[in-house]
């Protein structure tokens, strides 16, 4: 369901690379999705597509999510469990140099400040993850995500909602 509802036949494509080089059609149901993945300079798209694909496979392997919505939150590609509404809103988009830190090439998963959850990944995985305040992990353009660790932070988002007398730690 979750498939069907990421590729469609008449949905915008961008396309990007996978490790082995080769060519790969990324398909989006909502064309202002495609249009702000598309903009991304090329390394920060591959980037944020692998980030994107990784948020997909997580919400398809945790049960009791369901289908995920993909649209755009204050220009940012955006996922939600609109069917389920088990969880709470992720974001990812390239960081904006603030000038209080070095400059260097970022991105990030945003999630909503208001929750728990970047003090639960802060808890989690103080030496493996990067945060930023209380709404995001940061991700450096040049360095390997420790996707276990981020799957695991996604699926806690991906569930937030539900009943918290469960233990989804």
């Amino acid at each position: 369901m979750i498939f069907a509802k990421l590729v469609g036949l008449n949905e915008p494509m961008t396309d990007s690379r996978s490790k082995t080089g080769q060519k790969r059609t990324e398909r989006f149901a909502d064309p202002a999705v495609a249009a702000v993945f598309g903009a991304y300079p090329g390394e920060t798209k591959a980037k944020l597509l692998a980030l994107r694909r990784l948020i997909f496979e997580t919400a398809a392997a945790t049960p009791g999510v369901g289908a995920l919505e993909e649209t755009l939150k204050w220009g940012q590609p955006s996922y939600l469990t609109s069917e389920t509404k088990s969880g709470s809103t992720i974001r990812i988009d390239r960081v904006k140099p603030d000038g209080k830190t070095e400059d260097r090439d970022r991105y990030a998963v945003y999630f909503h400040c208001q929750t728990t959850l970047v003090a639960t990944f802060r808890e989690l995985y103080p030496e493996t993850l990067t945060f930023g305040g209380n709404r995001s992990i940061l991700f450096d353009l040049d360095q390997p995500v420790p996707k276990a660790a981020l799957k695991h932070c996604i699926g806690l988002a991906l569930t937030y909602h539900r009943s918290r007398t469960k233990d989804y730690l």
